[in-house]
């Protein structure tokens, strides 16, 4: 198919033919142009290595390890965190399909539900909950950081002071310290990260591996780890805990289940980011996940109690080269990450609000900014607060959006965009002076379901479930709505 403006080639891409009435857009900048066919280049091994370096941080294993110290044994923690991301794995894909076929980041991808300005609301939402992971991430560098200095630094732990907030001066110095060497390499610009990550994804794995090595064997074989019983004595008091467990999971990985765009549009093929995804995703997810579920099971024999966190389990160690080496792999895996998952979507976003005036180094200071003003040590302190407080919360807000783009592009529009108008003031996803009116009240009653358990007891179930209960409102709604838009025209 051949348009004034565009041109789809046999595999299904689509280019524009001529640029320069966009470039002159308000619309445009150089970071949310569409990616010309040449330079889509992006194969089966690069969203396989994506999605193992993305999984390969402390996180995923806080999040399996979280739900031993709820209360689940290590079959039912494993199952949960595979089934949630076999689900998210959907979404994922649904989303990453615009990105490759047309070449467009998440937030112009959001202009043909949302319109042009209204894209700001779902780019805004996703922008802060990236602000939020790179704040936790931050913390978690910081914490691997003040350990180290710890086991090396005689006196280091009262050098200055008792702090503040349940958390020592020194605590505090450290993540300032991991919070500036990201934001000086967004700064200086990500090459030499680029390389880094290539390497710290498989080494992150192997000292994980010797991590859980050294666990079995001072449980004395994997025997003790699998006969630990959980806590629930019965059916319903599991899945008091399961339902939103599950829930987490799925809001875990819900943030790149709507900006997947921004990294499959350099996609060289369809096929090539769909298996790419589908082979990495669960399966790393799920051995870094057991990695961390046993170790976590082996702390609760060694040290009677259940220790979450891996940097305050490896503080526990004596040797100072043992705990400088698992530092290190523990900052080099944060930065790599960190800056890779929680930069490049919130760089966009800003960007995508204000594209004339914010740059990808600004859009980078506004995120790391956020990141301290959400106070991630807070979400960090125990697991129900970072599981079912921050993870299920925020996932009812992405399922809405999601529900939306989904029905939109797939349903309504059966995946037929006009790229150029994506970048227009005055094409056709303008709408009602920029905003498309059933995408902002979609995500208003998918938000208002998942959420409205937060203050309505009766609700309560609802927030449970709250990414499917904003998913599938926000769908219907939206369909509803924009079917009866298109049929009254």
């Amino acid at each position: 198919m051949i348009t004034a403006s565009q041109t789809t080639l046999p595999d299904g891409r689509v280019e524009l033919r001529e640029r320069s009435r966009i470039k002159a857009s308000p619309l445009y900048n150089e970071d949310l142009a569409p990616v010309p066919i040449a330079r889509r280049t992006w194969t089966t091994y690069n969203y396989a290595a994506l999605w193992i370096s993305m999984a390969h941080c402390i996180p995923t294993y806080m999040l399996a390890s979280g739900l031993i110290a709820s209360g689940m044994n290590w079959w039912q923690a494993l199952v949960t965190v595979l089934l949630g991301n076999t689900i998210v794995l959907v979404p994922i894909l649904l989303n990453s399909h615009p990105g490759t076929k047309y070449g467009i980041p998440f937030p112009v991808f959001a202009r043909a539900a949302f319109g042009t300005i209204g894209s700001n609301l779902p780019a805004l939402m996703r922008a802060i909950v990236a602000c939020g992971w790179f704040g936790i991430q931050a913390w978690i560098g910081g914490e691997a950081l003040n350990t180290f200095f710890t086991s090396v630094v005689p006196g280091w732990a009262t050098l200055l002071g008792a702090g503040f907030g349940g958390h020592s001066g020194t605590e505090w110095l450290s993540f300032l310290m991991f919070w500036s060497l990201n934001i000086y390499i967004i700064y200086r610009g990500m090459d030499l990260l680029r390389r880094v990550e290539n390497w710290a994804a498989p080494f992150v794995l192997v000292m994980t591996g010797a991590l859980l090595a050294w666990a079995v064997w001072r449980a004395h074989g994997f025997g003790p780890l699998f006969a630990q019983r959980g806590r629930f004595t019965n059916a319903a008091d599991f899945f008091k805990v399961f339902v939103p467990s599950l829930t987490a999971m799925i809001g875990f990985w819900a943030t790149l289940s709507l900006n997947m765009p921004d990294f499959t549009r350099f996609g060289r093929s369809q096929r090539e980011q769909v298996v790419g995804q589908v082979v990495a995703l669960p399966t790393t997810m799920f051995v870094f996940a057991a990695m961390g579920v046993m170790i976590t099971s082996a702390t609760s024999i060694i040290y009677g109690e259940l220790i979450w966190d891996p940097v305050k389990l490896i503080g526990r160690f004596r040797d100072p080269l043992v705990i400088a080496v698992s530092m290190f792999t523990a900052v080099v895996a944060t930065l790599a990450v960190n800056i890779a998952a929680n930069v490049v979507s919130p760089a966009n976003d800003f960007a995508n609000a204000f594209p004339r005036a914010i740059s990808f180094k600004t859009g980078g200071l506004i995120t790391g900014v956020l990141g301290i003003v959400i106070q991630p040590w807070k979400l960090l302190a125990d697991p129900s607060g970072y599981i079912f407080t921050w993870l299920l919360g925020y996932s009812g807000g992405l399922g809405s959006i999601a529900g939306v783009l989904i029905a939109d592009y797939w349903i309504v529009r059966r995946t037929d965009l006009r790229l150029e108008d994506l970048y227009l003031p005055d094409g056709r996803y303008r709408y009602s002076r920029g905003w498309h009116v059933p995408g902002a009240v979609a995500t208003i009653a998918g938000c208002a379901a998942a959420w409205g358990g937060l203050l309505i007891p009766l609700l309560r179930p609802l927030y449970d479930y709250a990414w499917f209960v904003g998913f599938g409102v926000a769908a219907l709604v939206y369909f509803v709505i924009a079917s009866w838009e298109k049929s009254s025209r």
